[in-house]
């Protein structure tokens, strides 16, 4: 009982401080196959079923969503203030977004939720939490992707919500794009495809209104020094080398540095990647723009606890994951979260 009144208490005071902390804290998190126990015959979800391979039951997925909320509340106690957007992806449907912001940690942050479904064949689709306390929607769309060479592709829709923070325009564009299935030359195109199709989607907005201030978000399936990066969105790593019409991708430095969000095969990688618009970078509209983290020289952050890595065996030092193989580790997720800031 004093555990519960100790989190309410905490929880209640990261709300009163919301209304004065800044600068404000922007989140993406792979969840890593969130998926609830109920068959959909729409969808190949089979594997995480009670009858699957994952024997994936009312426990296993209670724990997963404990484990969920812990993270995004040790997020939000890092700062005592809640993130005002988390993207999301790998989440079968609303429902289970629903379940991880509806236990006493998170249900302080009063969030609301932007969700799709995807033409995906597992199901899986991305999303977001926001706090209407500071971010006002207006509206919010979700894109499908298109590859006119190859039709009949499905995957991901890219999930876009659009409002303001202090009275300036912002639109938000959350993804995950398609994997390195085959080999990451021959997927290659595809996640070129998705990074020029959202290039357009920025370009397009920001004729519309210049002032408007864009937050690409996702699961990118590379690294953020690849080409469908840095060339695809016109990505660079460093806000002095931003010009007209380019965008800044703070995750370039840290993976420069050595960081990563995900391992495989015993060498780390970031696909995840927060990119923000020239004028985010710069400041060149309004008064909002990114801030460094803390008295780093990084303007990126990636959010990593001990209790989220893997202790011992063959995937020591990894994230500490869900199930490896068929086998319920009860972990998190197989990548870290990343985060920005965004302040005056």
């Amino acid at each position: 009982m004093k555990r519960i009144f100790l989190t309410g208490l905490f929880a209640a005071l990261i709300v009163a401080a919301c209304f004065a902390q800044k600068p404000y804290k922007v989140v993406f998190y792979n969840f890593e196959n969130l998926f609830d126990t109920i068959n959909d015959p729409d969808v190949l979800d089979e594997e995480f079923t009670p009858q699957g391979p994952k024997k994936w039951n009312t426990a296993k997925y209670t724990k997963k969503i404990g484990n969920l909320e812990r993270v995004l509340f040790d997020i939000a106690a890092e700062d005592k203030d809640f993130p005002v957007v988390i993207g999301v992806s790998e989440i079968e449907n609303r429902g289970v977004m629903e379940d991880v912001i509806a236990g006493e940690k998170l249900s302080h942050g009063n969030y609301r939720i932007v969700h799709y479904d995807s033409p995906d064949a597992r199901g899986v689709d991305v999303g977001f939490y926001y706090r209407p306390d500071v971010f006002k929607l207006e509206g919010s769309a979700a894109i499908p992707f298109r590859m006119p060479e190859l039709p009949n592709f499905r995957t991901r829709d890219f999930v876009t919500m659009w409002g303001t923070i202090e009275g300036e325009p912002f639109y938000f564009l959350v993804s995950h794009w398609p994997s390195r299935l085959g080999g990451k030359e021959a997927s290659a195109p595809k996640r070129m495809a998705a990074a020029q199709q959202i290039r357009a989607i920025v370009d397009s907005v920001q004729q519309a209104n210049p002032a408007t201030k864009v937050v690409i978000m996702g699961d990118l399936n590379d690294d953020a020094t690849d080409a469908s990066i840095v060339e695809g969105l016109r990505a660079q790593g460093k806000v002095r080398d931003v010009q007209q019409g380019d965008m800044f991708n703070p995750f370039i430095s840290l993976l420069k540095s050595g960081y990563g969000t995900l391992a495989y095969r015993d060498a780390w990688n970031l696909f995840d990647n927060i990119i923000v618009s020239g004028n985010l970078a710069t400041g060149s509209t309004g008064k909002l723009k990114i801030q460094p983290v803390g008295n780093s020289k990084f303007y990126g952050g990636i959010f990593r606890r001990p209790y989220m890595i893997q202790k011992e065996g063959q995937y020591k030092g990894y994230p500490l994951r869900t199930f490896v193989g068929n086998d319920f580790q009860g972990g998190f997720s197989d990548h870290f979260p990343v985060f920005i800031y965004i302040g005056k």
